[in-house]
């Protein structure tokens, strides 16, 4: 799942692990969890993200490399924010198989508005939002856990706006790429979770490539 900040990729990606029980692999929560924990890849990365820049290619693909290496990555995962460029797509090809490449398309606009008011929980990561659905019941609390949502640095305007210029600046080429490939599935990411959703599941199941039966019921 790809496309600039704001576009949903977070969230239509739990939707999906979720239901279907595969892991959900976020370069931004690794690279936050790094920067947290003060590892030397912290350090590293830092920088680029506190300034909204993208992060060196190599960095980037090592830890996609490790990450899909692991037990519960086997029978499928979910990418979410990688790749972002022609040379991180060519590399993630040589390390596995990508059935799909979903690009969710969101005006600029909308993605600041749905930025500035995301909240996320840091225990389960579940991303929740004060403007739109799926909204807390408590403003202050996730509803899973009770844990106190927090907002992330780099989910200010100025921040967001210079994220999603950095973002398609670079990202043609990508399109290019699984578009080149028949893998590329393009939705507008201005619409609704509520609209999104089935069309998305429906286009995925018709094309044989979700083949995994759904593991738990859930609602949007």
């Amino acid at each position: 799942m790809i496309g600039a900040p704001g576009a949903g990729k977070g969230v239509y990606a739990q939707y999906f692990k979720d239901k279907y029980c595969i892991p959900h692999i976020s370069t931004g929560d690794i690279f936050r969890g790094e920067i947290a924990a003060g590892t030397e890849l912290g350090l590293k990365i830092k920088p680029y993200v506190e300034q909204g820049l993208l992060v060196p290619d190599e960095i980037v693909i090592e830890v996609i490399k490790k990450r899909i290496q692991q037990p519960d990555a086997q029978k499928g995962f979910i990418l979410d924010g990688f790749p972002r460029t022609l040379n991180q797509a060519r590399a993630l090809d040589e390390i596995t198989v990508i059935d799909a490449a979903i690009h969710f398309r969101v005006s600029e606009d909308i993605a600041v508005r749905r930025l500035s008011g995301r909240m996320i929980c840091p225990v389960c990561g579940r991303i929740y939002n004060i403007y739109y659905e799926p909204k807390p019941k408590n403003d202050e609390q996730c509803d899973y856990d009770g844990a106190k949502l927090v907002r992330r640095r780099d989910d200010e305007p100025d921040v967001v706006r210079q994220r999603y210029r950095v973002f398609y600046e670079t990202f043609k080429p990508v399109l290019d790429y699984y578009k080149g490939s028949k893998r590329l599935i393009e939705v507008n990411a201005d619409k609704s979770i509520g609209e999104i959703v089935p069309l998305l599941e429906r286009i995925l199941i018709e094309d044989n490539i979700l083949t995994l039966k759904p593991c738990r019921e859930v609602t949007l």
